[in-house]
Order: C-alpha cells, then structure tokens, then sequence
C-alpha cells in the first residue's frame, strides 16, 4: 500500500526520524493559513508547495515549487490543485492532484553548504535480508545514477538475528563523506529509519533527498513509504491512509469483492484459480508471442457470478485482444466453471474478443463437452501446449 508524502513523513517522525515539516492543504486558502501556521511553529518564510500523489518525479512536472510569501503561496497551490500532473511514473493523462502539501524552507544560508542524500531501505531478494541503498546523488534518479555512475550507490545488508548495528550506520555516514555533527546526526538519522522500517512492517522506504542542512542537521525532505498490505491487520491506523482516488480503479473493484487483480500492459486477458497456475499462463502467454494483459485469481468458488465479474474487470481494458480462461478443477469442479462461463457469457452478451478456455480436473470432460455444445465463440482445449497455439492463433 503506497503512502503520500506527507503520511510517510508521520510514520518516520513517529519513531524518531527528523523531517522537512509541513501541513496538507486542499484548497488554496487552507495552503495560507498552514504557510501562517508554519511560520509561527518554525519561522520559515518561504515555503515549498508540494503535489500530493502517488508518483515520483513530480518537480519534473511542475508539481513541486517554491513560494517565498503568502501571495506566491495562494498562487502556486491554486495553479496546482485540480491539475492533472505528468511525471515519468503517471501515464500521459498524468493523476488528479487534489490536496498539496506546504513544507518548510530548509534550503537556508548557514555555515555550511548544504548536501543531498539519497536512502533506501528495502528487501535484497537474492539473499532475502533488508539492505540500505544509498547515495552521495541525492536528489536524482537513482536509476540513473545506477547506470552512469553506479559506484556512488553503496549496499549495506543487514542480519536480521543482529538487526542494524551501530558500526554500520557509522559506516554509512563516512561513505557519505561526512563529519562532526553531520556524521553523528546521520547514525542518528539511519538508525531511526530502519527501525521505523522494521516496525512499520513497511516494503520500501525511500528518501530522495536526504538533506544534511547548512547547521548539519540530517532530515528527510521526501518519502516514499509502502506499507506491507499482508501486514495491515496489526496496522489499523496505517490501513485507513489508504487513498483509493491514486490506485487502479479496476483493481480497487475486484479487491472489494475478494478478487486478486493485478493490472498489466500486455493484450491477453488471464481468469484462473491459484497464483502458481496465474503465473504459469503468464509464462504460457509469453511463449506464445502475447503479453499478459492482468493476474487475475478467481479463487475456489468460481461460480457463474464470480466468473461473470472476472469477465467484467478483464473486459474493461481496451487493450485486451484475448481472453485465456485457465482452470484446475481441484476443488472446484470443471462442469461447474463450464457453466459459470456459459451464464456469464450470456449475461454480458457481446464479447468481441475471443476466448479460449482450459479446464483440467474434476469433471473436466464433462465441463469441454459443455463449452463445445454451448454454441457460444469459445475455445476449448485440453492441453497446455493447445492453449498457447491458440492464444497465438487468435492475435496473428
């Protein structure tokens, strides 16, 4: 579950982590009276506007800007709430910016020149330990800098019977260059934010930039926060940060009737039960020259309703040219999804792009005479290998 900027710097400042600070705004005015309101608690006078969704790159598309008194403050968040903003991570519709977040100044002349950071904490899925990502490039593409310059990235892994231990942080801090107070607030820092990592059962964490301020304090200015979903039920007060308005509307609708879907770029379409055999067709798909279009579990009870529903979700993407039903009739069986399958394509009417249809299991003989005899422009096969002639038979 991703977070937007302003609810991933709560959870780090609530175990320690130093922030930017800021108040969220959804209208002009209320991004005045919270530029007053920051002003008073931190005596910053410029401010930065901030557009709250869930992408990155958002200076890149005007969505991040500097407001130095109140006027620029009402103008720079009129201009940015209700834009559609485009960033590399948006499509080319960009997302809807309804709420801004108004942060702090902390770009301030001192005694130092400022630096930026960039921080990661994440799963190494090689070795199935948290590691520390980090950079002295803070504030840009980390992608970038991994391809052009990847010996400024640096890996710290961590054991998770020891969890993060003091010499590592140190270590971290010196690779960044740094010294003095700037070094003990950078411990300080990494230290914090791999707890709250650890504790937030959070998947990813990353801070870009991190800012070592012109009075050497470490602070994050950005967060990207996502929250392990598997872990919500011992989370009640993170589960109701979620903002249904930033995810995939199709995949918001099936979550809400005990579908798992996820949405992808491909052209085929994908109904099956149980996540090995979804990720076994996806291989299928690709093998025949197509693109698997969405994962899409139905389940063990895939009756004609929730057969009909699965139809509705797959058929919403434009860009599906086929459909690959794939069933295992293990507990559920085979005649029963047959039928499923005839009601619900009865039930929506015209489908205009083909099916092709595999069930295997209990009653599976019964379930192909079924769809033979239907009448209906289904596919049936048996085989595995028949599927994917199929499947490339239909998008030649």
């Amino acid at each position: 579950m991703n977070l937007h900027e302003y609810q991933g710097k709560k959870i780090l400042n609530s175990f320690g982590v130093e922030i930017q600070r800021g108040i969220v705004a959804q209208s002009p005015a209320e991004a005045v009276a919270a530029a007053k309101k920051l002003t008073e608690d931190t005596g910053t006078n410029w401010h930065v506007i901030k557009a709250q969704v869930h992408a990155g790159g958002r200076g890149k598309g005007g969505g991040v800007k500097l407001a130095k008194n109140l006027a620029e403050v009402e103008q720079i968040s009129d201009q940015i709430i209700g834009m559609h903003l485009v960033t590399p991570q948006t499509t080319a519709d960009g997302k809807l910016v309804s709420q801004v977040l108004v942060a702090e100044d902390v770009y301030y002349p001192g005694d130092s020149e400022p630096s930026e950071f960039y921080i990661s904490v994440l799963m190494n899925r090689a070795t199935g330990r948290n590691m520390i990502m980090y950079s002295t490039e803070g504030g840009m593409d980390i992608e970038a800098v991994a391809e052009n310059t990847p010996h400024l990235i640096f890996n710290e892994e961590i054991d998770p019977t020891m969890g993060l231990l003091p010499f590592q942080a140190r270590k971290i801090a010196f690779n960044l260059g740094l010294s003095g107070k700037a070094f003990k607030q950078m411990t300080k820092f990494v230290s914090a934010l791999y707890s709250a990592y650890v504790k937030s059962d959070s998947s990813l964490f990353e801070i870009n930039p991190v800012l070592k301020t012109s009075d050497d304090r470490v602070i994050a200015v950005d967060a990207k926060v996502t929250i392990d979903e598997n872990a919500l039920f011992r989370h009640k007060d993170y589960e109701v940060l979620r903002d249904l308005r930033e995810e995939n509307p199709v995949e918001v609708e099936a979550k809400a009737v005990g579908l798992s879907y996820v949405d992808l770029d491909g052209n085929v379409g994908c109904m099956v039960n149980g996540a090995g055999l979804a990720m076994a067709t996806m291989d299928l798909i690709k093998q025949a020259g197509g693109d698997p279009a969405n994962f899409l579990d139905v389940g063990g009870t895939a009756d004609a309703e929730r057969v009909e529903i699965a139809f509705n979700l797959i058929l919403k993407d434009p860009s599906v040219k086929a459909i690959l039903v794939n069933i295992f009739g293990g507990i559920v069986r085979c005649d029963r999804v047959a039928q499923g399958i005839i009601d619900a394509y009865k039930s929506i009417g015209s489908i205009e792009v083909p099916i092709i249809v595999r069930l295997e299991g209990t009653n599976a003989d019964i379930a192909k005479k079924l769809i033979d005899e239907s009448g209906l422009d289904v596919y049936s096969v048996i085989e595995f290998q028949e599927a994917a002639d199929k499947v490339q038979e239909v998008l030649a």
